[in-house]
């Protein structure tokens, strides 16, 4: 069923009921360039697929907004399943299976103008940041792409090195992604300073890069930021929680958990929790075992059951994140303990308590 839903009042505008082993999995809103000013709804459906299938057929059923309803135009048979689209300089990008297309509005059905069925496994997430496209791979990470205008082509140029289950993906820059696995993992990909020059001075639009390298692209992004999350995460998008507040990357999990990634705006920030972190770990002595008795006691256990270091690398080591969760225990700490990591950052145990907040009031 695809329903039209007032968000203000919640209710039901329009309901449309699709056939039998039909199911929308994808949609999009996007304009076409020879249809200018007019909006339509891009529904991907499955038909008769079954759970844990990759394979299948699909359609693709175009609807035009007139007056607040769906209209529905025509029908586009395909030969996967549409599990993403997005819109892309008047046209649309669907990922079907190990495809990527484009497709135009056609009078009777969408036209494909150019495809792409070099990516590794299925096609989960499409993000776009004016002519490049971030593609997202059920098990193989995130892939750089560019839409070659001369020779009507999609062209993947750089890869990730390491092969991830991504769940979700939301570009920050022209050269940077942030996504989630499924294994809980949230990181950030940059694309390098010389590959981006490379790609910038290509007249031809990559048009040299349309070789393999090692069963790969020929260029490879750097992993900038990452973190283990310690839930599946599901998805994740960059936000602005506040008004007038800053952007963050916020992402959801599994379990029904809410976080977010926020950065720093100064150098002298960034060395305060790195340092607080630091002494939180346990060289200030609050997660230090201590003997009792025959057996070995904490003060206070870590808030993961085991070493916190560890724990925010269980799948790749944690780089250039500070564990917000960890800073937040130094106000569970008793006096001595917050007075003796205080002493060691310059400052008093109510200055880092008010860092703490103004931190957190700044998300």
């Amino acid at each position: 069923c695809i329903r039209v839903v007032d968000p203000l009042e919640k209710e039901t505008l329009q309901a449309i009921c699709l056939g039998d082993g039909e199911a929308p999995l994808s949609v999009a809103c996007c304009s076409f360039h020879d249809r200018k000013g007019e909006s339509f709804v891009l529904v991907g459906v499955a038909e008769n697929l079954k759970l844990g299938e990759r394979g299948g057929a699909g359609s693709i059923h175009t609807y035009s907004v007139v007056a607040g309803k769906l209209v529905l135009q025509h029908k586009t048979p395909v030969d996967g399943v549409p599990r993403v689209m997005c819109a892309f300089q008047g046209r649309v990008l669907v990922g079907c299976g190990a495809a990527l297309r484009i497709y135009d509005l056609g009078k009777k059905k969408l036209l494909r103008k150019c495809e792409n069925k070099h990516f590794p496994s299925m096609i989960v997430t499409i993000n776009t940041q004016g002519e490049r496209i971030f593609v997202g791979d059920v098990a193989e990470s995130i892939s750089y792409v560019k839409y070659n205008k001369t020779t009507n082509s999609l062209v993947i140029f750089a890869d990730d090195s390491h092969p991830r289950w991504i769940t979700g993906a939301h570009p920050l820059d022209y050269d940077t992604v942030a996504a989630a696995d499924k294994f809980g993992n949230v990181f950030v990909c940059r694309l390098p300073n010389e590959v981006a020059d490379d790609i910038g001075d290509d007249p031809a639009g990559a048009g040299n890069f349309d070789h393999k390298n090692l069963n790969g692209a020929p260029f490879k992004v750097e992993e900038v930021v990452q973190f283990h999350v310690g839930e599946t995460v599901t998805g994740l998008t960059r936000a602005t929680l506040t008004p007038g507040g800053a952007d963050s990357i916020v992402y959801w999990t599994l379990y029904g958990g809410v976080g977010a990634l926020q950065p720093f705006v100064s150098r002298e920030d960034v060395d305060f929790f790195t340092h607080l972190e630091m002494h939180l770990r346990g060289a200030a002595g609050a997660r230090e075992p201590k003997k009792a008795g025959k057996d070995v006691a904490y003060d206070h256990p870590s808030i993961c059951g085991r070493d916190q270091l560890a724990f925010r690398s269980s799948y790749f080591p944690v780089k250039d994140v500070i564990d917000g969760d960890l800073c937040e225990t130094f106000t569970q700490l008793d006096a001595a303990q917050q007075k003796e990591i205080a002493d060691e950052l310059d400052r008093t145990a109510g200055e880092v308590a008010k860092k703490l907040e103004d931190m957190r009031n700044r998300l």
